[in-house]
């Protein structure tokens, strides 16, 4: 893209070695901060670019949505992992790597003959990155290691869905696929401190991040609940089991959230709501007493945004309370904060006729400040630059292309 300045990681070789959501966001954080990202394919291509949506006029379905918004800035090499060249050739891509990351299940890139330690023996200071369910048994040997998992199971499993929905009997999954994101993000900052460790010591080191793990870090709130009151956390709909009021409340034209963590805020509500005599009731003068009182608390609130709308609700607010409408996809497409912050990167989508948007890097950087600058890759459309660069001749990845070991 016209204007993309290189961000804080150029120079940093990444071999990537993963697919559906996890692995591909962890190494899209580090391509969005200038990483050179090479990901590793099947021959016939990452199963995730069958994943729509797809464009009304792309007839060539190289990739889907799903594909292009978290494979964007990497290049694709396409190997049969499974035979010894390819194999071979794997190793010589991984021998001046900085990372490699994967997410299969434990014990697959073992099985190859390609896992941290044969790697490691040729490049001691890699940072070996791995995402699993369960984590891997060189950190800790789990009793679910061996089982698949996907970002619902993770939700599910590490206390998220445990406190979401509408009641205790109503656990919800949360929309975007947290289980995932969340994990991969863990991972990334895993795979920078290693690096750092790298850098100073020579030593590189296996990074793992159970998507368990990762979502019950997400979730520590219920750990500290539990052992403080005795407790397991249910799901308490839209309000919030510490702060109050603190949660959405309904206006003349949708939802808005509202939240009052500190007295002075709620002070300053009940004055622009016309009830300053609610800011010395002993019911409601501290947090803790808006607690105990959470029904009327809330009611009180509520009682206010449900006469206005969502603007009006703005103009009040703006500036004193913390305060947020409930937005949908199409109201973040026309908020002036996306457009000022440049939340939303349009990229080209090959066989459609126009570009697409996808979510931009929410990491803003003064000097290096990286970004969206390539939309996702086809299938293998950098596996002739690489192999060139490791010294192979045009015939001899013409011969392999031939034979299915490269594509």
């Amino acid at each position: 893209m016209a204007g993309f300045v290189k961000g804080a990681l150029a120079g940093l070789k990444v071999v990537d070695l993963t697919q559906m959501l996890a692995g591909p966001y962890c190494t899209m954080l580090l391509a969005d901060q200038g990483a050179d990202v090479i990901k590793i394919e099947p021959i016939d291509g990452d199963p995730t670019r069958q994943f729509g949506p797809f464009r009304a006029d792309d007839e060539a379905h190289h990739f889907g949505a799903y594909f292009q918004s978290t494979n964007r800035n990497k290049k694709s090499v396409a190997l049969d992992l499974k035979s010894e060249e390819g194999k071979a050739l794997f190793r010589r891509l991984a021998a001046d790597a900085d990372i490699v990351v994967e997410n299969f299940r434990a014990g697959v890139m073992d099985r190859l003959g390609i896992g941290y330690e044969s790697l490691a023996a040729e490049n001691p200071r890699l940072v070996y990155a791995a995402i699993r369910g369960f984590g891997d048994p060189r950190t800790g040997a789990s009793p679910y290691t061996d089982r698949p998992a996907f970002d619902v199971v993770a939700q599910a499993m590490g206390g998220a869905m445990g406190i979401t929905g509408p009641d205790s009997a109503t656990p919800m999954k949360i929309g975007p696929g947290v289980g995932d994101i969340f994990p991969a993000t863990l991972a990334a900052f895993g795979i920078m401190a290693a690096v750092h460790h790298a850098r100073q010591s020579g030593q590189g080191q296996f990074v793992d991040v159970a998507m368990y793990d990762g979502v019950l870090a997400m979730c520590e709130r219920i750990v500290y609940q539990y052992s403080y009151t005795g407790k397991s956390p249910v799901p308490e709909g839209n309000q919030h089991p510490i702060l109050c009021p603190f949660g959405t409340f309904p206006a003349k034209d949708g939802q808005v959230t509202v939240g009052c963590p500190r007295d002075s805020f709620w002070r300053e509500l009940v004055a622009i709501i016309g009830r300053p005599e609610l800011a010395t009731d002993p019911r409601f003068l501290t947090n803790n007493d808006r607690l105990a009182h959470s029904t009327e608390t809330v009611a009180i609130v509520e009682e206010w945004t449900r006469n206005h709308t969502k603007a009006e609700i703005s103009t009040a607010l703006d500036g004193k309370v913390p305060f947020g409408p409930v937005n949908t996809a199409a109201d973040i497409y026309a908020d002036p904060h996306v457009l000022a912050r440049g939340m939303l990167a349009e990229v080209e989508h090959p066989g459609s006729a126009t570009p697409v948007t996808i979510a931009s890097t929410p990491i803003r950087m003064t000097a290096t400040p990286g970004g969206v600058a390539r939309r996702a890759p086809l299938t293998g459309e950098d596996t002739d630059a690489m192999l060139s660069g490791l010294g192979l001749g045009s015939a001899e990845i013409a011969d392999l292309r031939a034979r299915k070991v490269v594509a």
